[in-house]
């Protein structure tokens, strides 16, 4: 077996020279004292939208969960079994006492995109793991919600990128030790979207239940 990929032991290469060095004191310190993060955020594992270089952060400031087009499931369907992404959720929340949890969608999103054409393509695999994970964006294909965003130059893929990162906000509350804290005053919850192709950022505005552009 090889080693690690050539571009792999070439970074690693440059991370000792040059940002190791500069930050050693923060890793030598989060070693010693642990993590203490406030922010969590929950992204999806597309490699074009790594939330710790959108949002210029180092290590041990924000807990990261990413998984295929960024769902938080409902309770209801994580009650049995082994899950990742609640596990990663009572961590953050229970363990670490983040108060601030975000939900990160990003346009051309690879999980949306294999929903809307479901029909139309075939499986990965006999198990069509993606297809399952993807199918429980169906709750937010919602013309109703599609309306609401108020967003006419939206195509399908971009208004269900965004009524999924709502529904998943929702879905939010399904679990209590979320809910208690939230209403606690002790945990806020936000909706943001990343567009790769320009760099622009979008968060969720809840009061007028849309996404507006953040002004950097």
């Amino acid at each position: 077996m090889a080693q690690l990929p050539e571009r792999l032991l070439e970074g690693y290469a440059e991370f000792k020279k040059g940002r190791f060095p500069t930050e050693q004191g923060r890793y030598e310190k989060l070693a010693e004292k642990g993590q203490n993060p406030n922010i969590m955020l929950v992204g999806c594992c597309d490699s074009r939208a790594a939330p710790e270089i959108i949002f210029d952060s180092g290590p041990g400031e924000i807990f990261v969960m990413r998984n295929v087009a960024n769902i938080v499931p409902h309770k209801s369907s994580q009650d049995d079994g082994i899950h990742g992404t609640t596990a990663a959720l009572e961590f953050a929340v229970n363990g670490l006492k983040v108060e601030h949890i975000v939900i990160m969608g990003h346009g051309r999103c690879g999980g949306v995109k294999s929903y809307i054409s479901a029909d139309e393509s075939e499986p990965l695999s006999e198990s069509n793991y993606i297809g399952k994970w993807s199918g429980q964006l169906q709750a937010a294909d919602n013309p109703i919600r599609y309306k609401a965003l108020n967003r006419p130059e939206l195509d399908h893929g971009g208004l269900l990128e965004r009524s999924s990162i709502i529904h998943s906000l929702e879905n939010l509350y399904s679990y209590q030790f979320i809910k208690t804290r939230v209403l606690e005053g002790k945990l806020a919850l936000h909706g943001a979207w990343f567009d790769i192709s320009t760099g622009e950022l979008e968060y969720y505005e809840e009061e007028q239940g849309t996404f507006l552009k953040v002004n950097a």
